[in-house]
């Protein structure tokens, strides 16, 4: 199987010829079954056809998962429940991550305000994984930081705090101008988060629903190789032209990081001491509650990293013989 691809075709047919323990990071955002308007697929099947439809593809991703890599699953709590059961037996859990979808109350029952991204790991003992930092939210017009840090503002970090489980500073894409067709469209900011997160450069990205191209994009957009399944030819078609059409490129310096138009959004921890040189930081640290750090973004570009090294294609998966 070709890396640095979209396949066209059913995810269980493709993952089933997909070498074992060939990917980093697998991220699946498969139909919610809720009769979305998708042009190849019945979004409307039975909850036990459906669920049994999702076991079998969730085994083969934790098939071709490393032992060193993590599997993401991003659905609505009603679906992730039953998934997690299944997951328990074979992986570790690691994080229910809810991002705050946001939304106006309906009445009659609780309002959903978040999607959960279920986050495993093949080997929780081997598991690569990296600490992540977000921007400190502030006041849009003072600048004046959200969160009341007291006496622990001589410690703040410049850049802003660890990430936690629950992500309300990236939001969902709400103008058409951004968004490709698809009904059901993440933002290209949540996947360079995981990403970031769980793999390193020149590593594999796999999606099995792989829509209009955004895991790959991200994928692409920070150095790492990607794979994608497809069952819709329009939507083949969409995510090859934005590949086409992306860089590797989101980086200060030699290191990767997430943007979203302009403005970095996720880090590494590990990559801050190499960061911190191309922003002008605010002394002493207490004066970060009021004044933020500001990238210079002449210097930010002047080291220029080589692209990550090719991956030669993989082989097809051996079919045991009778």
């Amino acid at each position: 199987m070709t890396l640095d691809t979209v396949v066209h075709g059913d995810c269980l047919t493709v993952l089933r010829r997909l070498p074992s323990e060939m990917a980093d990071l697998t991220f699946a955002d498969p139909p919610f079954n809720l009769a979305k308007k998708y042009h190849s697929y019945n979004d409307r099947q039975g909850q036990a056809e459906y669920l049994a439809w999702c076991r079998a593809w969730l085994r083969e991703l934790l098939r071709i998962t490393k032992p060193t890599g993590s599997l993401f699953v991003h659905n609505i709590p009603k679906w992730l429940t039953h998934y997690a059961a299944f997951l328990n037996a074979q992986a570790d859990f690691r994080h229910w991550i809810a991002w705050d979808a946001l939304g106006m109350p309906l009445g009659k029952t609780l309002m959903p305000r978040h999607y959960g991204i279920l986050f495993y790991a093949k080997d929780r003992q081997r598991q690569k994984f990296y600490e992540i930092r977000h921007p400190h939210r502030r006041c849009r017009k003072c600048h004046v930081l959200h969160k009341d840090y007291g006496g622990k503002k001589p410690a703040l970090h410049p850049f802003g705090p660890l990430v936690s489980d629950v992500w309300s500073d990236l939001h969902r894409i709400k103008h058409a101008s951004r968004r490709a067709a698809h009904p059901c469209q993440l933002p290209e900011a949540v996947l360079e988060r995981l990403i970031l997160m769980t793999t390193d450069e020149g590593d594999i990205v796999v999606d099995p629903f792989a829509g209009t191209g955004t895991t790959l994009v991200a994928a692409k957009k920070l150095g790492r190789h990607w794979l994608g399944i497809e069952l819709d030819a329009g939507y083949v078609a969409i995510a090859r032209d934005r590949l086409l059409r992306t860089q590797a490129t989101s980086r200060i310096g030699d290191v990767w990081v997430s943007q979203v138009r302009g403005t970095v959004v996720t880090i590494r921890d590990r990559d801050w001491p190499r960061l911190q040189a191309y922003y002008t930081i605010p002394m002493p640290a207490a004066a970060l509650e009021t004044t933020p750090i500001v990238l210079d973004r002449r210097s930010a570009a002047v080291a220029v990293m080589p692209p990550p090294k090719v991956v030669e294609n993989l082989p097809a998966r051996r079919q045991k013989t009778a």
